[in-house]
């Protein structure tokens, strides 16, 4: 598969440094600010109800994680997320455990059903759910499960119409028409808490300077998966602490010519 488009998305968003309006949780919100600057996007975390609207129309991209769910940042999402639809900004949308408990799963869905979502990033688990399909979950995390999860997430961005990202040790985007599969990353991302949540912002970065949403999530998540790989070649036997502040710094430090070395990514 030809990686022009990678590198080409990439290297825009070095130059453009997006505005990311994050609606996020609170377990991960240093992380994610930390992990967009590092990238070269341009993170802002604004929840409060009075001003998202107004935030949401001057980024180049929403982000919502219900990761810590509360009534009050469920009705600030969906005013940035209508805010965002009205002014044509990318809207991306992690359901963090969604299947968990009831009011997680019916928040999830009524998101997507209240904001036209540009791209939905989970794990199987979550999809699942989201979806009513049956899968495994303990707490916020992802069960072993069992299924076919290139069919889930055709199923899932057929039914929602929209790109669906499912993350594991290989990474689908399916459109419904297309799939994409990435298999760069590392394990280790598993050991630190908030990864999956910037990868969704990461994504949110993408979609701002691309309007190919398959290319764009394609492009977050290569990017995403070979800063991984080098961060964890480099500290990753001495643990996740070092690990995760490596990764910051690979991030920083990613180039067109390791993505256009290491990226590895099929049409299925």
């Amino acid at each position: 598969m030809n990686k022009d488009f990678i590198i080409n998305s990439f290297e825009t968003l070095r130059s453009e440094t997006p505005l990311v309006h994050n609606i996020t949780n609170v377990v991960v919100t240093n992380f994610t600010a930390n992990g967009l600057l590092a990238l070269g996007a341009s993170p802002v975390m604004a929840n409060a109800i009075e001003e998202v609207a107004d935030m949401a129309k001057i980024a180049g991209a929403l982000v919502l994680n219900i990761g810590t769910l509360t009534a009050d940042s469920v009705e600030a999402m969906i005013v940035a997320g209508k805010t965002a639809n009205q002014f044509n900004k990318p809207v991306i949308f992690d359901p963090v455990g969604a299947g968990a408990t009831p009011y997680r799963t019916e928040t999830a869905r009524r998101i997507l059903a209240e904001v036209n979502v540009s791209v939905l990033r989970g794990n199987a688990a979550e999809i699942a759910n989201v979806i009513g399909e049956e899968w495994s979950i303990k707490g916020v995390d992802a069960g072993e499960g069992a299924g076919d999860v290139v069919s889930l997430a055709q199923k899932a961005a057929q039914m929602l119409n929209t790109v669906v990202v499912i993350t594991g040790k290989q990474d689908i985007i399916a459109n419904g028409k297309e799939t994409f599969i990435v298999e760069n990353g590392h394990p280790i991302l598993t050991k630190v808490t908030g990864t999956g949540c910037l990868l969704t912002s990461v994504i949110g970065a993408f979609t701002a300077v691309e309007d190919n949403l398959m290319e764009a999530t394609t492009a977050a998540l290569v990017c995403y998966g070979v800063a991984a790989e080098i961060a964890a070649e480099i500290k990753g036997q001495e643990g996740p602490g070092s690990f995760q502040i490596e990764f910051l710094n690979q991030l920083h430090h990613l180039s067109s010519e390791k993505i256009q070395l290491l990226a590895k990514v099929k049409i299925q």
